[in-house]
């Protein structure tokens, strides 16, 4: 279910029952764990079967907060606690649910704000919400606030310079008029993904994988006292990626007879390693 395991303190522990952090320290909020599509599919629902799809029709009767059947895009936030005390909020890709996944589990989280963003890819679940940034930014009719940092891949850049030139472009071409938009502050991670970088305090190792045979997409690994391997798109892990022992192990797989060469498939790729530490396996599904 979305939202309610959050990492906090080093243990498993649920989101508080009358909307709201609770306590002190870091915590993960599951935005989304669902397909490009989300769930419900649309199409279960306007054109329904008989008997009607169990999954996407249960989707409408539940509220969000109690609901496993109505996921976003898949998106993490992380609500990072310092040792000193300051907290900052990372969210890991911002899709085209991302405006609803704000509406839905910022105000139900209390989550104020995002300092910064880190891009897995640059496929439509993990960057359409990108224009949306600027309705959690604070109102500038002259764009004059501090930008947002956002880490992604150069492949990337280059992908979000076509789609969204407008969040790129530095200067005002002579006469063009100033317009509102997401401020954003672009830092590519080094090309062999050999390093680790900081976002918002917070150390992050890149973990590249394979997302089909043709395309590399990047999981991270992150966490201090508690490691966290979060990988949205997987299918291959190349034999040089490693990411050690971890508390928690978040990544996606499909759930279907259908195979898919883009994704790992829950029943015959899924494989628990024999470690002695305890470990929390997240999956993020796609039907």
């Amino acid at each position: 279910m979305e939202n309610q395991n959050a990492l906090q303190n080093g243990a498993l522990e649920g989101a508080a029952g009358n909307g709201g952090r609770s306590g002190d320290g870091s915590a993960l909020i599951f935005l989304g764990t669902g397909c490009s599509s989300a769930v419900p599919n649309a199409m279960c629902l306007i054109q329904p079967s008989d008997p009607p799809c169990q999954v996407c029709s249960q989707s409408l009767s539940i509220p969000p907060d109690r609901n496993p059947n109505y996921r976003c895009n898949t998106s993490l936030l992380i609500d990072y606690c310092s040792s000193d005390g300051i907290r900052n909020y990372i969210i890991i890709d911002v899709g085209k649910t991302f405006r609803e996944q704000v509406l839905r589990w910022f105000t139900f989280h209390n989550i104020p704000r995002v300092d910064s963003i880190v891009l897995t890819h640059e496929h439509a679940d993990a960057i359409l919400g990108l224009d949306d940034i600027r309705a959690i930014q604070p109102h500038s009719p002259t764009n004059d606030i501090d930008p947002t940092a956002i880490y992604l891949t150069r492949h990337s850049m280059d992908s979000i310079a076509t789609k969204f030139p407008y969040l790129v472009q530095k200067k005002l071409r002579e006469g063009q008029e100033v317009r509102r938009v997401a401020q954003l502050d672009w830092k590519i991670i080094e090309e062999h993904y050999d390093k680790p970088f900081v976002a918002s305090g917070l150390k992050f190792f890149p973990l590249p994988v394979m997302h089909g045979e043709d395309y590399l997409c990047l999981g991270y690994l992150f966490g201090e006292k508690c490691k966290v391997a979060y990988i949205s798109d997987v299918s291959r892990f190349p034999s040089n990626t490693e990411y050690g022992r971890c508390c928690i192990f978040s990544f996606s797989c499909v759930l279907t007879y259908i195979y898919t060469f883009k994704h790992f498939h829950f029943v015959g790729d899924v494989k628990c390693r024999d470690e002695t530490s305890i470990c929390y396996f997240v999956i993020l599904m796609s039907l």
